[in-house]
């Protein structure tokens, strides 16, 4: 298949916005995006000492304390001491070789068309063919890559994303944690159902709903930590979720998230990779 442009103009609040193009529709019309070679830090972790947070700058402040308790120096100097022990460096991985991902997660209508049913805890929504599926475990996203390969076979090959091909995705070059103003443009969060899919403002790259909306299962197992470890591991118990869910707040609609399946069933979806496609450049 040649590689296709789609433009569409959507509406967000009372401005319209141009949709970026895709890289590449397959023929069941899933829209992927091509991600370039770089790199990232990942597990990067520096909590904010009392000397630039929340307490301190009132603490400063006599003419207005909001009526928070005047703690001691030691306080003072004993909290900055436990957030310097608890921050981490984190460590840089390069992604070496392009690839394209899903601009979108796989949808209740793509699910259908490959594999003949709907799994999905909100399939009887109005809109429910345009919103994620969901109610899918790691299997059953294995069992729809598989099925989506033979019938793509010779055109592209598709898998899940390590989970650091996904965050390298959804940070889109960002080197800092995503804003609380991002997440809320961004983010389908804080909602009682999922939403149709691309409602939201994409990420500098094209990317549409990285957080929020399901979590998405990656290839990688889970090392039941608080971040990824520098090479992920070969065994495990189940496999690592990334993006936050749509009932989720801005504190873990984040893409340095680190979470383990198996979710709560109704939450959990996910967008595929492709690897090049056969005959194009």
């Amino acid at each position: 298949m040649k590689y296709k442009l789609l433009i569409l103009v959507f509406v967000f609040g009372s401005r319209l916005y141009a949709q970026p193009k895709s890289d590449y529709v397959n023929t069941i019309g899933m829209s992927f995006i091509e991600i370039k070679p770089g790199s990232m830090v990942v597990g990067k972790f520096q909590p904010t000492t009392t000397r630039f947070g929340f307490l301190e700058q009132y603490r400063r402040n006599e003419s207005d304390d909001m009526g928070l308790p005047q703690l001691p120096d030691s306080d003072f100097k004993l909290s900055d001491e436990l957030a310097r022990e608890a921050s981490l460096p984190g460590f840089s991985v390069a992604i070496s070789k392009p690839y394209f991902i899903g601009q979108f997660e796989v949808t209740q209508a793509q699910w259908k068309k490959v594999m003949g049913t709907n799994p999905s805890h909100f399939k009887d929504l109005p809109d429910a063919d345009q919103h994620p599926v969901e109610n899918i475990s790691w299997k059953d996203a294995q069992a729809f890559i598989k099925k989506l390969n033979q019938l793509e076979k010779g055109k592209a090959t598709y898998r899940l994303p390590s989970e650091f091909e996904w965050e390298y995705a959804a940070r889109a070059g960002a080197e800092e944690d995503i804003s609380w103003k991002d997440i809320q443009a961004t983010a389908q969060i804080a909602k009682q159902t999922t939403q149709p899919i691309g409602q939201k403002l994409p990420n500098a790259w094209g990317l549409y709903d990285m957080l929020g909306n399901v979590w998405e299962w990656t290839q990688d197992f889970y090392n039941e930590k608080l971040f990824a470890d520098p090479v992920p591991l070969k065994k495990g118990k189940e496999h690592v979720l990334k993006g936050a869910p749509f009932y989720g707040d801005v504190k873990n609609a984040t893409y340095m998230t680190h979470a383990g399946g198996p979710g709560s069933k109704y939450d959990v979806g996910f967008r595929v990779v492709m690897e090049k496609p056969v005959g194009n450049p």
